[in-house]
């Protein structure tokens, strides 16, 4: 009897460590799989397309020690994000894009703008009556920041080898909130990147009204609104005829996002496509001339 009840406290003693070892282990896997990576030379920059699910963010390191923070995802994404520009060594954001006032888009706004110190802040003029964005002016009259107007001509950098600029929105009177994002142009040297936001097709159409189609053409395309219908127009993937395409989507959302014909049309514009839901971050780093791509879940 004695024997059976000191085997129960051994059995009970050694399923209690197998636990707490799985724990520890499941921990630093954890951990191992949250580690952030830094693939940046002094002479390059390096954009991280970050993958927050069904949303939107793209962080970029620039070679003079500024980096540069388009959307925040959803709120729940914010912690992840902090994590990964912080652990870059960044305690400060010299640049922050909201592409429009969509809570996919700004939904880690608040949080980013809370915990690192903030340069100048680009949004469209467009108000949108939503708490999120109630949250995101809060937060930026907290700090007693101010917002410069995301409009087409705008220049965010520019030095002999970089140029950030913004292309659209090309008018204050669209119908349609996602039509207002900023549409970014990052060139280094020869290499180009276009980050459309969830820009649609009559965007597309204003925007090849207005630029040449050298200006267009772009080695990486941030596709409009995930990869839906609404945009990546046949036109305007012609003209941009990027190399690489990416699509920030979360799987299985329930907007069947990207839409096969958006992808049939990257397809036959000859881009590598590549997709945050199957490639986790996805980071695009430029020495001026050639662009290396590294994702995730490679």
């Amino acid at each position: 009897m004695r024997k059976q009840k000191k085997n129960k406290i051994i059995t009970s003693v050694i399923t209690v460590f197998v636990v707490a070892l799985i724990a520890t282990v499941g921990f630093f896997i954890n951990k191992a799989n949250n580690r952030v990576y830094n693939f940046q030379k002094s002479n390059e920059v390096v954009v991280s397309y970050l993958d927050v699910g069904q949303g939107d963010s793209e962080f970029i390191q620039l070679p003079n020690g500024k980096c540069m923070l388009i959307d925040a995802g959803n709120e729940k994404n914010a912690s992840e994000i902090i994590h990964r520009i912080s652990g870059l060594g960044y305690t400060k954001i010299d640049y922050l894009v909201a592409t429009h006032p969509h809570a996919d888009h700004i939904g880690g706004m608040r949080e980013i703008i809370e915990n690192f110190e903030i340069g100048k802040i680009y949004m469209p003029r467009v108000t949108y009556d939503s708490e999120t964005y109630e949250k995101l002016l809060f937060s930026v009259m907290d700090k007693n920041l101010s917002i410069n107007d995301a409009k087409a001509g705008d220049i965010i950098y520019k030095n002999n080898d970089l140029l950030i600029e913004i292309l659209s929105p090309l008018s204050t009177s669209y119908d349609e909130i996602n039509n207002f994002s900023a549409v970014i142009r990052l060139k280094y040297g020869n290499n180009t990147f276009l980050f459309m936001g969830d820009a649609e097709e009559t965007v597309e159409r204003d925007i090849l009204r207005s630029y040449s189609a050298e200006k267009l053409k772009a080695d990486v395309l941030k596709v409009g609104h995930h990869g839906s219908d609404t945009s990546s127009s046949l036109s305007f993937i012609n003209t941009v005829l990027p190399d690489y395409a990416v699509i920030e989507v979360g799987k299985g959302n329930k907007y069947n996002h990207p839409n096969y014909e958006t992808i049939n049309t990257l397809s036959l514009a000859g881009a590598e496509i590549l997709r945050t839901d199957a490639a986790g971050n996805i980071y695009m780093i430029s020495d001026k001339n050639n662009i290396k791509v590294v994702c995730e879940k490679d």
